[in-house]
């Protein structure tokens, strides 16, 4: 088809309404389906593959007759599946129950045995999906004015669809889509002027239509567009949130879109933000306990200092102590402030948040925190913590299972292990952030500290999502529309600190009190020890 055909379709988006600028562009083409139910992938194709054809008889011990022929194409006996299709029912049940024979010369023995007649080098053919084709979209016509977790627009942008072919000589002809439910068609890339809308954005449904005769698959964006003066009544801005999946422009702010929760309009509060430069980062603060390990690392000479500048009996330092490691704390409480700003941009998680809670777990010093071996790293990682990362962040769990068991084993997931390896899997992850070395100076391997700043990073992605889960078990209902994204934010701090048995209690006993799934309820319902969650996120968030 001659993609000319297609004009490019502009769409104005309102609160509640769509209208069409454009008349003529939905000229139909017998190449491209137009219902508003496109064909999705239906690509395949064969390939003859070389492979050894196994030929086994089950035979009878009584009088060596033949019971079936087997074929397969594995080493080793046929499996009790297999010998189910091609001996059937009764022949496998008999052989499968029968005692097995310890008589070396088989005089007694009784029931069945397998013979290999050959193995044969053969060919087959092979049926083979080939790849889809992709549907993207981004924005066009803004350069984002600030970092803040959302797009902040000098001007009224363009939302932008495009179509990615991934097979050679087929080509993208057209993309389709509904808005609102409102369907249309235009030439790929695909521009869609925006207007304002309301709190909840609009939807947005695309595929891409391949020449291959097939589509993508159908993808959703939730798009949101909010007016602002910033304060000057002389120009107007636009905040510009798009959940998706397929979105490629600015990273969103994370975990938005499982939640399907959007950031406040102008932005998250600064403690969910994410500065454009690592120097925005920087803080000062007079950390007691990390003066105290940089005086007994040797960083800092405290000789002249009563006790060495440290205080008897706890894991601080003195007054003198502290005045005098302060330039170093200072450095080193910065220090990581790149790696944090690049695992922010990599994964979403605020880098705010991110070293807020590195400062709060262990003052940034990245080995074993009070000399206990149970809370480990820069965010003291637990064997609890890991657990949860390794089963809520499914991709995190695929690059990291094969450092430790095999490829096979990890095909299983993380729920198809067995004890033992699951608790392996665990040791290992929490082992992966404890930089304590012996023989390292300061006792401290820097490398593997700088290295524990992504883990943690995929372990509040796995918390966010395990606190998504609890609301929306609880509320029956998305955890965006049950919870504002702050709170939610807030949720995952005590699904992190407390652990989900804490969050999970007090989200259902605010639901049983018929209250709103805000911070404030929630709080209140953290009892026990769980209420320790409350002042951890305090110290967080203000």
């Amino acid at each position: 088809m001659d993609g000319k055909r297609f004009q490019p379709v502009y769409i104005l988006l309102t609160m509640s309404m769509l209208l069409v600028l454009i008349g003529s562009a939905f000229a139909s083409s017998p190449s491209v389906n137009l219902q508003e139910n496109p064909p999705g992938p239906d690509r395949y194709t064969s390939i003859i593959v070389d492979y050894i054809k196994y030929t086994w008889w089950m035979s009878r011990f009584d009088d060596k007759s033949i019971a079936c022929k087997i074929v397969i194409d594995h080493e080793g006996l046929p499996t009790v599946n297999e010998v189910y299709t091609e001996c059937g029912e009764d022949i496998a049940e008999e052989w499968f129950e029968q005692d097995l024979c310890t008589d070396t010369k088989y005089k007694d023995c009784e029931g069945f045995y397998f013979y290999q007649v050959s193995a044969v080098p053969s060919q087959r053919e092979v049926a083979v999906e080939l790849p889809p084709a992709k549907a993207w979209v981004d924005l066009e016509g803004c350069s984002p004015l600030v970092t803040i977790a959302t797009n902040l627009c000098e001007f009224m942008p363009n939302l932008v669809i495009t179509g990615e072919e991934p097979l050679p000589n087929e080509v993208i002809i057209g993309i389709g889509g509904l808005i609102d439910g409102q369907p249309f068609t235009c030439n790929a890339p695909c521009h869609i002027r925006l207007a304002p809308t309301d709190a909840d954005g609009v939807t947005v449904d695309f595929w891409a239509y391949s020449s291959y005769g097939d589509s993508s698959d159908i993808f959703t964006a939730q798009v949101r567009v909010a007016a602002d003066n910033i304060g000057n009544p002389d120009q107007t801005y636009w905040y510009v949130d798009v959940i998706s999946s397929q979105w490629i422009g600015v990273p969103i702010a994370s975990c938005a879109e499982s939640w399907d929760s959007f950031p406040p309009v102008g932005g998250p509060p600064h403690w969910l933000t994410t500065p454009g430069r690592a120097e925005d980062l920087n803080t000062e603060v007079p950390y007691n306990y990390l003066a105290a390990k940089l005086i007994s690392a040797g960083v800092v000479d405290a000789s002249r200092c009563e006790n060495g500048g440290l205080l008897l009996d706890t894991y601080g330092a003195n007054t003198c102590g502290l005045e005098l490691a302060r330039p170093d704390v200072t450095a080193w409480q910065n220090r990581f402030d790149g790696l944090i700003l690049e695992v922010a941009k990599d994964t979403g998680v605020p880098a705010q948040m991110l070293k807020r809670l590195f400062a709060q777990e262990s003052q940034f010093w990245p080995a074993l925190f009070h000399d206990n071996d149970l809370d480990i790293g820069l965010g003291q990682l637990t064997e609890n913590g890991a657990d949860t990362t390794l089963l809520w962040n499914f991709s995190f769990f695929e690059q990291f299972c094969p450092l430790i068991l095999s490829a096979k084993q990890c095909e299983k997931g993380y729920l198809g292990l067995d004890k033992t390896e699951r608790e392996m899997l665990r040791l290992g992850l929490v082992n992966t952030v404890n930089a304590t070395c012996q023989d390292c100076p300061l006792g401290i391997d820097l490398t593997e500290a700088d290295f524990s700043v992504k883990i943690f990073g995929h372990t509040m992605l796995a918390n966010c999502e395990q606190a998504g889960r609890i609301v929306r078990n609880v509320s029956g209902d998305s955890p965006g529309e049950a919870a504002s994204y702050e709170d939610l934010w807030k949720f995952t701090l005590v699904n992190y600190n407390a652990g989900p048995g804490c969050l999970g209690e007090a989200v259902q006993a605010t639901a049983d009190k018929g209250l709103p799934l805000e911070w404030e309820n929630v709080a209140a319902s953290l009892n026990g020890i769980c209420s320790l969650g409350a002042g951890y996120v305090a110290d967080i968030s203000q």
